[in-house]
């Protein structure tokens, strides 16, 4: 509509112009500089019972540093836990906002991993998140529309995830996995045709400390053929794919999600949910039975498979999905075939390797 108006303006300013050096006789030309509309950026938008409380549509010059925190280094033991060869940097090498992305709604944030000589490491990356200015828990959506589009390869990998917020009382801090940890979006080039939604959680309190053996994890697939869970889970294989192969997820934009409940977490991409994960003992398959185990299993709703798990409250200390988390935007290079998601990079994998994040929104459910 604003568009259009600029428009009957402009002419109507031409035909008076016109008309005016017909009367006056002259002949000079009259040159007006053209009136270029801005680009049309869509709205948020707006899910019946649920309220926007919380987004950053990355439209800006720069990263909104009231909004993330943009983490450096090589994280706590030299790796950031899972035998990453990145360090992680503020640079516009690797953290920038960017226009023109195809079929993006306005600006994106880049995050990108580069091959290169940096201080000690041979490749870096970059890393955002909202620790200490943003987060949120049950009774909220969480989503991002992110395109990995470089990531084609073993060993490049890209995650959307959260972190806790929250602790007990008594303690100065929270460790892995008591605390908890959720993977909305886990996309490594070894496995181009699925992403991972999950969740990390500790069988046993252990006085908050960690041990090797405690870590439980309920994950599901979705896959970009399927648009639904596998009938068996993936294994690695099958890269590099072509820059327009759609089935896999490297191809475009996709909204990743959690929808937060009280008593369970619902993952879905384009609002397919492919993973309910129930947080109490017996809750997942309507027994109403706490038998001590951690059951899971694919079943059908509405025709769609989907994976259901549950119990992850196992020690009375510290319930994890019961609190609030932040959110963080990470890219790495791994280093690891055992350690890291996605294994060790290959050394024919490309460089630079760009994600784009055109928006992350958080609502409140109603």
């Amino acid at each position: 509509m604003i568009y259009q108006r600029c428009i009957i303006i402009l002419t109507a300013y031409l035909f008076l112009l016109l008309c005016s050096c017909q009367k006056s006789g002259t002949t000079a030309p009259v040159i007006i500089p053209p009136i270029i509309p801005p680009a049309y950026i869509p709205p948020p938008t707006v899910y019946p019972g649920y309220q926007l409380v919380w987004n950053d549509e990355f439209n800006g010059s720069a990263v909104d540093l009231t909004k993330w925190n943009i983490e450096t280094g090589t994280g706590v033991n030299g790796d950031f836990g899972t035998g990453q060869l990145d360090r992680a940097t503020e640079r516009s090498e690797n953290i920038k906002i960017i226009n023109g992305i195809l079929k993006a709604g306005g600006g994106c944030l880049a995050i990108v991993t580069q091959r290169e000589t940096y201080l000690d490491r041979k490749y870096t990356s970059g890393r955002l998140n909202t620790n200490n200015t943003g987060s949120w828990g049950p009774g909220y959506r969480i989503e991002a529309r992110v395109w990995p589009r470089d990531i084609i390869y073993k060993g490049q990998g890209f995650a959307f995830w959260m972190m806790p917020a929250e602790k007990p009382s008594n303690v100065a801090a929270i460790m892995w996995p008591q605390g908890g940890e959720i993977d909305i979006m886990e996309y490594i080039g070894t496995i181009p045709r699925y992403n991972l939604g999950s969740v990390h959680y500790a069988w046993s309190w252990e006085n908050n400390l960690y041990q090797s053996w405690n870590h439980g994890h309920q994950g599901g697939y979705y896959g970009f053929i399927e648009k639904e869970v596998p009938t068996v889970n993936p294994t690695y294989g099958g890269w590099p794919v072509a820059a327009q192969d759609t089935t896999s997820g490297s191809a475009g934009f996709h909204i990743y999600r959690i929808d937060w409940f009280i008593e369970r977490m619902e993952f879905s991409i384009d609002n397919q949910v492919y993973h309910i994960h129930y947080f109490n003992d017996g809750a997942a398959f309507d027994n109403g039975v706490a038998d001590g185990q951690d059951q899971a299993a694919n079943v059908m709703i509405d025709g769609n498979r989907i994976f259901k798990s549950e119990y992850s409250n196992h020690f009375s200390e510290w319930s994890p999905f019961e609190h609030n988390f932040y959110i963080l935007l990470t890219a790495g290079v791994g280093g690891n075939d055992n350690l890291t998601y996605g294994g060790a990079i290959t050394s024919d994998a490309v460089f630079p390797c760009s994600t784009f994040i055109d928006w992350v929104r958080v609502y409140k459910r109603q």
